[in-house]
């Protein structure tokens, strides 16, 4: 299973690791680095279907449930 958001779809990321300046210098060793999502595997109960949701979402998903509501959010990204 990948590694993404639920809810925002953000997933894993390649980038790299050294600043421009360390780039111009020799000791520039090559290679990328992969940057994960903050995923967090959560229960979430949802009242107006008066049931349990477990979801695998982002902390920044967790704000848009605290600000929008559960059942909003989950019924927008066709969770239910």
């Amino acid at each position: 299973m990948a590694k993404q958001c639920d809810i925002t779809g953000k997933k894993t990321q390649i980038g790299g690791r050294y600043s421009n300046r360390t780039r111009a210098t020799q000791f520039n060793p090559c290679g990328k680095t992969r940057r994960q999502p903050n995923l967090q595997k959560k229960r979430i109960y949802v009242p107006e279907l008066d049931k349990h949701v477990t979801v695998n979402i982002s902390t920044k998903a967790l704000r848009t449930i605290a600000k929008n509501g559960a059942y909003k959010t989950l019924k927008e990204a066709k969770l239910i």
